[in-house]
Parts: C-alpha cells; sequence; structure tokens
C-alpha cells in the first residue's frame, strides 16, 4: 500500500471528513470506518493468514483435482509427476521469500517509526527546558 493514497488507514482529514460523514449517514459507517483508520494496517495481514489457513485446509481438494489421470504412457506420467513435484518446491520457496520480505517490511516500517518517535522526543525535549522556574499561577504550592 502506498502511503500516498487519499485514503488510507491513518488520521488523514480525508479519512476523518469520511468518519463524521459516515456516523451522520449511518452510524455503522462511522464505526466501520474508525476501525479501519485504528486496524486499517494490519488488514494486510490479516489476508495473509486467511490465504494460508484457507490453503491448508482446502489444499488437499485443490491438488485432487488437478492432480491428472495417468495417460498410460509411464515414461510421460513420470516425468510429469517430478515436473509437478518441481514446480510445487519452487512455489514452497516463493512463498518463504515472501513471507521473509513481508517481515522484513515490517521491520523497516517498525524502525521507521521508532525514528520519527525518537526524532520527536528529542525535539520535544529541546523545546521544554528541563530545569524552568514555574511561573506565579503556575506552581501547585503558590497558593498556599
Amino acid at each position: 500500500m502506498t502511503k500516498t493514497a487519499l485514503i488510507r488507514p491513518a488520521w488523514t482529514p480525508a479519512t476523518i471528513a469520511l468518519m463524521v460523514v459516515g456516523f451522520m449517514v449511518f452510524w455503522p459507517l462511522g464505526l466501520a470506518m474508525l476501525a479501519y483508520i485504528i486496524w486499517g494496517d494490519r488488514l494486510e495481514d490479516f489476508k495473509g493468514d486467511w490465504s494460508k489457513a484457507r490453503n491448508s485446509i482446502f489444499g488437499s481438494c485443490k491438488k485432487g483435482r488437478t492432480m491428472h489421470a495417468r495417460t498410460g504412457n509411464v515414461a510421460f506420467d513420470d516425468w510429469r509427476e517430478k515436473e509437478l513435484d518441481r514446480l510445487a518446491e519452487e512455489r514452497r520457496k516463493l512463498d518463504t521469500m515472501r513471507e521473509e520480505f513481508d517481515a522484513y517490511a515490517r521491520e523497516l516500517r517498525r524502525a521507521k517509526d521508532q525514528q520519527e518517535f525518537d526524532r520527536f522526543m528529542a525535539e520535544r525535549s529541546k523545546n521544554t527546558p528541563a530545569n524552568r522556574q514555574p511561573e506565579k499561577g503556575e506552581g501547585l504550592l503558590d497558593d498556599v
């Protein structure tokens, strides 16, 4: 997902406006938009998890459907079986690489978020002097 999209799971003016309009039109729409803003970045992970679960449950049905009957030519059937096994192994390798890349991308996002947070905290500490004396009316014991 690109970060320049108009409607993305973040607190942007467009998503806030859609949420408000959703609450005004029909409150479940506003609630759905609020849920998307808060948890929308987890949808990709959910879709991937659902896909894996679906494949593990219905994978045997799919295999049974794609397996072809023997042709009677033993050499061809053996070659086809080896090629299908090789392709299945390549598919497993690709799935593993995709999972590794997804983990890498999640770590990059986490590191970027951490860097932004650290920069915010550093700027905040520069702008808020630690040794500043409270002015009249700011302290709790001034009225005593």
